[in-house]
């Protein structure tokens, strides 16, 4: 569970934040009458004058304040509260050099892909807090920033701040934990992943600010790695992974479950009369949008509402009454079965299979299709999607062969990740799609009147499946295990979704 703010009088009205705040704001913008602030282990500034000369070819970044309070399990202590407070990289101003971006998030499924790794591989699995961690990265060009806000110098107001070291949120603050200096790789295909590989010895790391997951199949190796990281870092060994990004580690008897059960979307229901299909005011859809966005977030444990949620959040511009309705029945469902949640078993497998389904003309405002996805690593689901497709296709082939582009270019990223990480199977991939029609079209490079419309984009499933590299087979409708991700289901057909998802009850 986080709560977030984001404006610094907000945040200090809590003496926890407003002690974070003195405590690792002063290391990027304090109002002092010198030129230059270096701190050790810091990221440290240099105010300049804010003249169009100095900063005719450097980079200039906005800055924010980002207060969050995170919930974690450790232990024999149930709840326990730490309090951090982060200034953050804002968005760039128009016109800068692509080198400087922001620092892409790391994939969910990419945490799934490790976690079922490691739980297959009988691995070991710690947690890790890194005080300061992305304030160590080196720029290779000038960076500067507008004065931090409640740390302005009101003496100096025409400067900005000159950076040294990296911030959160730019592309260069993983690269200030040194990993390459330990012997680790970044990996190409899925960011904030860092792996090692030396004998019989394997390390992997997932980054998220400074929350880290250490995938490791020796504890030797794990405590010599905290030992180097010790050297420079104030860190924070938390032991077995049981919290992480709002996500509950629960250890099952033949791996784990990963559930939300604490995440707070849950208790924010609001009030509003149903009756009509009048629009929402814009402090109703305002809590409509918050809802649904929370909502999102649970589908990181929870395909089963991928479907529904990925409805709801078609009508973020003007939701009415209606759409409310809808939101509150999702929310109704996930209190009723709360404890669900997504198993990752031991799976002797390393073979990527996946689903491919689509509804033909499924939106009637549109008449656009939905199609879905669910991509498994042995017998673990590690990712999967449901989405209203970009365009309208004429025939329920085109639609579906539309879903099995979208599901190929999933497996063909799986496949590279695990390569990379030296864990691919030498079978080939199988994707299970059906539509018979697709099928042949994906396989067929024979010219069909009716689909010779089609993106050439999509044609890439059959260099795919020519390469060898995909394998794309015939399923029967009621054997679809991504059938839950392009339509509604009933009861019954819902509860078989949910077993074929291994999602259950801890």
């Amino acid at each position: 569970m986080e709560a977030e703010l984001t404006a610094l009088d907000t945040a200090s009205v809590e003496a926890e934040w407003l002690r974070e705040l003195l405590i690792d704001l002063p290391v990027v913008a304090k109002p002092v009458p010198t030129i230059s602030m270096n701190c050790d282990n810091q990221t440290a500034i240099t105010k300049v004058n804010n003249s169009k000369d100095n900063l005719k070819s450097s980079r200039y970044i906005r800055r924010r304040l980002k207060s969050t309070r995170k919930l974690r399990n450790s232990g024999v202590i149930v709840v326990d509260y730490i309090h951090t407070s982060r200034n953050l990289a804002d968005q760039f101003t128009k016109g800068l050099s692509r080198k400087v971006i922001d620092s892409a998030s790391i994939k969910a499924a990419t945490i799934r892909i490790v976690l079922s790794i490691a739980v297959s591989r009988g691995w070991t699995l710690r947690q890790l807090d890194v005080k300061n961690a992305f304030f160590h990265g080196i720029f290779e060009e000038e960076v500067y920033m507008k004065q931090p806000p409640g740390y302005e110098d009101p003496t100096r107001s025409q400067c900005v701040c000159k950076l040294d070291k990296a911030l959160y949120g730019l592309k260069q603050a993983p690269e200030g934990l040194k990993l390459h200096d330990l012997g680790f790789k970044g990996s190409k295909a899925g960011t904030s992943l860092f792996f090692y590989s030396q004998g019989s010895t394997t390390i992997f790391m997932l980054i998220y600010v400074d929350d880290t997951i250490v995938a490791s199949s020796s504890q030797e190796a794990v405590a010599a790695l905290l030992l180097d990281l010790k050297k420079d870092f104030a860190l924070k060994d938390l032991g077995d992974l049981n919290y992480f990004l709002g996500i509950e580690v629960n250890k099952t008897r033949n791996g784990i479950a990963l559930t939300q059960q604490k995440y707070a979307c849950v208790k924010k229901g609001g009030h509003v009369k149903l009756q009509t299909r009048s629009p929402l005011g814009p402090v109703d859809a305002t809590q409509y949008r918050s809802v649904v966005g929370a909502l999102q977030y649970l589908t990181l444990t929870r395909p089963d509402i991928s479907f529904p949620v990925n409805k709801v959040c078609q009508f973020l511009n003007s939701p009415t009454t209606v759409h409310w309705a809808a939101v509150k029945r999702i929310i109704r469902c996930l209190k009723s079965n709360i404890k669900l949640g997504l198993k990752i078993c031991k799976s002797d497998s390393m073979l990527v299979s996946a689903y491919s389904d689509a509804i033909w003309a499924g939106c009637m405002d549109d008449r656009r299709s939905t199609g879905g996805f669910a991509v498994f690593l042995g017998t673990d689901l590690v990712s999967w999607n449901a989405k209203k497709q970009a365009t309208v296709s004429r025939s329920s082939t085109e639609s579906e062969y539309k879903a099995l582009a979208n599901a190929t270019a999933e497996i063909m990223w799986i496949q590279t990740l695990l390569q990379e990480l030296r864990v691919a199977s030498l079978a080939t991939a199988k994707l299970w799609c059906d539509n018979i029609g697709a099928k042949y079209l994906a396989s067929n490079s024979v010219f069909h009147a009716r689909t010779k419309h089609i993106e050439v984009d999509f044609h890439f499933v059959r260099e795919s499946v020519n390469n060898k590299l995909l394998e794309i087979d015939f399923v029967p409708s009621g054997d679809q295990v991504a059938d839950g991700f392009t339509k509604a289901l009933s009861v019954r057909q819902l509860d078989n979704f949910k077993y074929n998802l291994n999602l259950g009850k801890l």
